[in-house]
């Protein structure tokens, strides 16, 4: 079973990879082609180029699925899970963390994904309370795939993702790998960040008295 200490460092070297193919992303909703690089795509085109690139880098990446449903309902879908079913090595939820846009605005509402409480919003936050509660893989981990700016540094929202995900769930060691040298014009560079989750040991129901 492959480790986060190895996982989160070959997702670093597959963004880059993956990026100096110079792909493309097109907006749903306008078809407009965004700037070549990975940083523009979606969360799901993100990981999905991500996990293209980690197939080709190591055997233990071979065996996974995409979009896999959660046990007992049709309508939650975990993002990522590795190994052979119905008992997976890992179910992984990942989340971009990207606060500028293709052209170098604000993206105001990116901290929502990451930070809101609200089950619909299926943030990074909620992630951590889903898989928690989840039978899904032999042990579970949340990942963020972090862009980093000169005006916008990463620690803050990481930080305050720690403080309230901890209250959701217990959080192993942050794990943490940079990349950069990225080709798109705004998003150069930045780190991926994982954290494996287990059950918080005050939820678990107590023992005879």
């Amino acid at each position: 079973m492959v480790e986060l200490e190895q996982l989160v460092p070959d997702i670093a070297t597959a963004i880059q990879r993956a990026d100096h193919r110079r792909p493309r992303a097109v907006g749903s909703r306008t078809g407009r082609e965004y700037q070549a690089g990975i940083g523009p795509h979606t969360e799901a085109a993100t990981l999905g180029l991500i996990v293209d690139e980690l197939v080709g880098l190591r055997a233990s990446y071979e065996l996974y699925a995409l979009d896999v449903a959660y046990p007992g309902s049709a309508r939650q879908r975990c993002d990522w899970c590795l190994g052979s079913q119905p008992d997976w090595d890992w179910a992984l939820e990942a989340k971009l963390l990207r606060m500028l846009g293709d052209n170098g605005k604000l993206n105001d509402n990116m901290l929502m994904h990451i930070l809101s409480p609200y089950a619909a919003h299926r943030s990074a936050l909620t992630d951590c309370a889903k898989l928690a509660a989840s039978v899904l893989g032999q042990r579970k981990a949340v990942l963020i795939i972090g862009y980093d700016y000169d005006d916008w540094g990463l620690e803050p929202a990481i930080d305050a993702f720690e403080t309230l995900a901890r209250r959701q769930a217990t959080l192993g060691t942050r794990h943490i790998a940079m990349f950069n040298d990225l080709i798109h014009p705004v998003h150069r560079r930045g780190s991926v960040f994982a954290w494996e989750v287990s059950t918080l040991e005050a939820s678990l129901p107590s023992g005879p008295a």
